[in-house]
C-alpha cells in the first residue's frame, strides 16, 4: 500500500549521475579540511577552463566588442528565442567556411553555452523507450541530461591502442530501431583525440548505415595541434544528418559567456523537416538563451579576432601537452597511452600494482589533492575507472610544479623501497 502510494505523488528522484564539477568540489573540499602543508598552493588540472591562468586570455577585440553593444542601450530587450538574426548568420557564416554545402542563418540556434545545447539536441530527441549511444570516456553531461529525459544510455567505447578511435562494431552491436543519435566529440574531450577525415567518414557512413542523427560535439573545435587538421562532421552531412554543437568558450578562452549554438547540418532534408524545425523553435521559447548584448558582439567577435590569436592559444597549447607527457614520462606508475593531438585534456593510465596504498583512481585523487594540494580528474568521472584526466591548459610553470607533487605523491605510496614507483 505504501508503494502505491509513492507510486501515485509522483516522488521526483534526482539522477545519482556523476559530474565534473561535483567531484571537483568535493577534491576541493578535501584539501580545505585536511592538516595538509598549508603552505602549497592549490594547483588545478581538473576544469577545462583556461581563464584561471594568466596565459590564456580572450582577445581585447572581444571584450571591446561586448562592451560596445552593452552601452549602446539597443541590447537590453529581449532577443529571439532561437537567437538574433545577425548572430545566427554569423555563426553559419563561420561554419560554412569549412563545409561543402553552406548552412543558412535558419540552420542555427543560439543557446546558452554548448552544455544547453546538449540538452536542447538530447530533448527534442527523446521519445519513451528511446537510447542514445555516448562514448567512453566521455564528458558526462551527456549522460546526465539523458537520465533527466528518461532516455536510455549506451556507452560505446573509445579505443586507446588507436588514438581514442570510435569502436565502430561496436557502434553497430548497440544500436536498434530505438537509437535515436551518436555523439561524436571531436576535438576529444578527455582524451585530446583529433579523428582523420577517414575516420570521421566512416562513422559517418555506419550512421547512415544504422539511420542514426550524429551529434557532433565540436566545442574545441580548431584546437587542433597535432598531425591530425581539425575536420568538422558537418563536412558530412549528406552522408548521415548531424546536429553539430560548439560555442566560443574554448577557442575565444571565454567559457563564462556562456554562447553556444546548435547546427541543422542536413543538405538531403532527412531530419529537417517543418516538424522537427517547429519542435526546436517551441524548446528554444521554453529554455531562452544568452544575453543579448553577448549575442549582438557575436558577429564582430567572429569577424574581426586575428588569425594570430588563435595560432598563439594553439602554440601554447602544444607547449603544454608536451609538458604534460613529458612529466608523465618520469612517473612509472601514470602512462599517457596517445599524447594529445588537440583540445586542452589528457586521459592518463593509472598503474595500481606500483602503489602500495591506493585503491583505485577516487583514492589516488583524493589522497593527491589532500597531501599536494594538486587536483585532478579520476577517470571514473569520464567513464573510465583508473585512468586520469588531466587538463594542461595551464601556466607552464604551474603545470611542472603540479605533476612534480604527483610524482612526489607517487614515490611515497610506491611499493619501491627506494621510493621509486
Amino acid at each position: 500500500m505504501e508503494t502505491e502510494k509513492k507510486q501515485t505523488r509522483g516522488e521526483i528522484e534526482t539522477p545519482t549521475n556523476i559530474t565534473i564539477k561535483g567531484i571537483l568540489g568535493l577534491l576541493m573540499a578535501n584539501i580545505e579540511g585536511s592538516e595538509g602543508d598549508d603552505s602549497k598552493k592549490v594547483i588545478s588540472l581538473g576544469m577545462g577552463d583556461p581563464t584561471a591562468y594568466s596565459c590564456f586570455h580572450s582577445p581585447a577585440l572581444a571584450q571591446q566588442a561586448v562592451s560596445d553593444t552593452l552601452s549602446s542601450y539597443k541590447f537590453n530587450g529581449y532577443s529571439p528565442t532561437v537567437g538574433l538574426p545577425q548572430t545566427r548568420k554569423a555563426i553559419a557564416d563561420y561554419l560554412s567556411r569549412d563545409l561543402p554545402e553552406k548552412v543558412s542563418a535558419d540552420d542555427v540556434y543560439v543557446t546558452a553555452g554548448c552544455t544547453q545545447a546538449i540538452e536542447t539536441a538530447l530533448s527534442i530527441l527523446a521519445y519513451p523507450g528511446a537510447n542514445i549511444l555516448l562514448p567512453r570516456p566521455g564528458f558526462p553531461i551527456y549522460a546526465l541530461c539523458a537520465a533527466f529525459r528518461h532516455l536510455e544510455v549506451r556507452y560505446y567505447d573509445l579505443l586507446p591502442e588507436k588514438a581514442w578511435e570510435v569502436d565502430l562494431n561496436a557502434v553497430e552491436s548497440l544500436a536498434d530501431q530505438n537509437t535515436i543519435a551518436v555523439v561524436i566529440i571531436n576535438p576529444g574531450n578527455p582524451c585530446g583525440n583529433v579523428y582523420t577525415y577517414q575516420h570521421l567518414k566512416e562513422i559517418a557512413e555506419t550512421a547512415n548505415k544504422l539511420k542514426l542523427i550524429v551529434i557532433a560535439d565540436e566545442v574545441y573545435g580548431h584546437l587542433a595541434f597535432g598531425t591530425n587538421p581539425f575536420v568538422p562532421m558537418g563536412v558530412f552531412g549528406s552522408i548521415a544528418p548531424v546536429l553539430t554543437l560548439g560555442s566560443l568558450s574554448k577557442r575565444w578562452l571565454v567559457p563564462g559567456w556562456r554562447l553556444g549554438w546548435l547546427v541543422i547540418n542536413d543538405p538531403n532534408g532527412t531530419i529537417k523537416t517543418p516538424k522537427f524545425v517547429e519542435r526546436i523553435k517551441k524548446y528554444c521559447d521554453i529554455c531562452g538563451g544568452p544575453a543579448t548584448f553577448i549575442q549582438a558582439a557575436v558577429p564582430r567577435i567572429i569577424q574581426q579576432t586575428e588569425e594570430v590569436f588563435f595560432r598563439k592559444t594553439i602554440n601554447m597549447l602544444k607547449g603544454t601537452s608536451d609538458i604534460c607527457c613529458e612529466k608523465i614520462k618520469e612517473i612509472p606508475c601514470l602512462t599517457c597511452t596517445h599524447k594529445p593531438q588537440g583540445s586542452m585534456a589528457v586521459m592518463v593510465k593509472l598503474n595500481l600494482s606500483l602503489l602500495r596504498d591506493i585503491s583505485d583512481d577516487i583514492d589516488f585523487c583524493f589522497k593527491l589533492a589532500k597531501e599536494e594540494s594538486v587536483i585532478i580528474l579520476p577517470g571514473l568521472a569520464v567513464g573510465l575507472k583508473n585512468w586520469l584526466r588531466i587538463t594542461f591548459a595551464a601556466e607552464p610553470s604551474s603545470l611542472e610544479e603540479a605533476l612534480g607533487r604527483v610524482k612526489s605523491f607517487c614515490q611515497r605510496h610506491s611499493y619501491q623501497e627506494n621510493g621509486h614507483c
